[in-house]
């Protein structure tokens, strides 16, 4: 399969596929980011980017412009414990299942969507894929401080009537947006079953990570899956967001008040919870913390820099801790000097 790279075949039975791309809210890659962490998945797979993603934009840091990178296409798996045998549908049984788990960090050029989908769903019928589950946000008129409902769209009756225990909203009409809701059409039109669980985020915060809904994506996931998940990471994340719209929400209504009543946060406190907030969506503040555990580690310890590179390279962050990562081999060698 030209550009899709095996770096090892695990032996999984009944595997489900999850998969899961950028979109409103950042939904359904935050939540299959945490889900990866919480089970320990496994990379084994990807795609190689060159053929489906275009580059359009530089990042700039501190005033440096950076170098482009192509977005990840990765495949990570998690087996069931030890000892449990493998459902023949985990849906049906409500048992752990074997997972196959698809992220992309970005998503592809739509005229290559097809393409694209296509290697997705033939290491899906490589390895015998039971059903396709795929993450998305639901826009709702709600208000930020809402605990987010879980809808769901299903590609046949039977997955309909499968889900109906776990009290969930039937999307009867509509879409679902890019590659989260393209991929599991064009994998139904290939003979694969499956599901998409959307979470609701406000109307008005689209642009704005939401880990509340994807929490709420990954408890209805744990439900149906049987797996034993922990949200701590994703509700600290989700208070410290909320607490900063909180502050944006009342400038905006003190700017709408009479003229010459000051605000209570000037231009710079405005930038700074933009940042603050930016920085912050751009990883679970879990794997922050890990990242800076390694860190210093590292620092006792250079063996352990692998260890560091590896993760900065899991998240695609390398580039924005690189000259923190090449210090420690700086600090090294003056050591030895």
């Amino acid at each position: 399969m030209d550009g899709l790279v095996i770096k090892r075949r695990p032996r999984l039975k009944n595997p489900y596929l999850i998969c899961a791309w950028p979109g409103m809210g950042d939904v359904a890659f935050q939540a299959a980011m945490h889900l990866i962490q919480q089970l320990k998945a496994e990379e084994f797979a990807e795609i190689l980017p060159h053929e489906f993603f275009f580059l359009n934009s530089s990042s700039i840091q501190n005033g440096v412009l950076e170098a482009p990178d192509l977005p990840y296409s990765k495949f990570f798996f998690y087996k069931r414990p030890s000892g449990l045998n493998a459902p023949d549908d985990a849906l049906k049984s409500n048992l752990p299942a074997d997972l196959i788990i698809f992220v992309s960090s970005g998503q592809p050029d739509l005229t290559k969507a097809e393409e694209y989908s296509r290697l997705i769903i033939q290491l899906a019928k490589g390895f015998k894929v039971k059903k396709v589950i795929g993450f998305a946000a639901m826009p709702q008129p709600i208000d930020y401080t809402q605990s987010p409902k879980v809808w769901y769209a299903a590609t046949s009756q039977k997955i309909k009537k499968e889900l109906s225990p776990y009290n969930l909203i039937e999307l009867k009409e509509g879409q679902i947006s890019g590659m989260n809701g393209l991929f599991l059409g064009l994998a139904k039109r290939q003979g694969l079953e499956g599901f998409c669980l959307l979470g609701e985020i406000p109307f008005y915060t689209i642009q704005i990570e939401n880990p509340r809904a994807s929490q709420a994506i990954l408890e209805v996931l744990a439900n149906i899956l049987n797996l034993r998940l922990d949200f701590m990471a994703l509700q600290k994340q989700a208070e410290f967001i909320e607490e900063e719209i909180s502050r944006l929400m009342d400038y905006l209504k003190i700017g709408q008040q009479q003229e010459g009543q000051l605000p209570p946060i000037g231009e710079e406190e405005i930038e700074r919870i933009k940042k603050s907030l930016s920085q912050l969506t751009r990883l679970p503040v879990s794997i922050r913390e890990r990242i800076e555990k390694l860190f210093a580690q590292a620092r006792q310890d250079l063996s352990r820099a692998h260890e560091l590179k590896a993760e900065l390279d899991k998240w695609s962050v390398y580039k924005e801790y690189e000259d923190r990562f090449l210090d420690l081999f700086k600090k090294d060698k003056d050591k030895n000097n």
